[in-house]
């Protein structure tokens, strides 16, 4: 094992510097139907461009940056960004999670799983 400290000298001498812009978490409505959950955020001044939409490890997150263009409209620079995280429940299909963001507005589809949705179940006559 080497006792060369020289990484460790470095590192401490000259810490990483990492971009940090403030964070807010909107305020989301959830509706259930009998396929799928519906998560719907406000984002004003987010475009698509700008915007990510992931499922990892059982939670959703979505972050999104605002436009400079929308901070020069509502005269403030450094708007927070928006990021929210949720637990994906159980009997969600997460390979068919879909989002779409039309004038400021996201949409995030979780569809359930086939078990979950209710079906007639059929009576046969003896």
């Amino acid at each position: 094992m080497s006792t060369d400290r020289s990484l460790t000298h470095r590192a401490e001498s000259n810490p990483e510097k990492i971009q940090q812009r403030p964070a807010v978490a909107p305020a989301v409505d959830i509706y259930e139907s009998a396929d799928e959950l519906l998560v719907v955020a406000d984002l004003p001044g987010v475009t698509q461009d700008r915007l990510a939409v992931r499922v990892e490890k059982g939670e959703l997150t979505f972050e999104g940056r605002r436009t400079e263009a929308a901070e020069r409209e509502q005269g403030v620079e450094g708007l927070p960004d928006f990021r929210r995280s949720f637990v994906v429940p159980q009997g969600i299909d997460s390979e068919k999670i879909s989002a779409d963001l039309r004038a400021g507005v996201l949409r995030i589809h979780l569809p359930k799983s086939a078990s979950l949705k209710p079906r007639q179940i059929p009576i046969s006559a003896s």
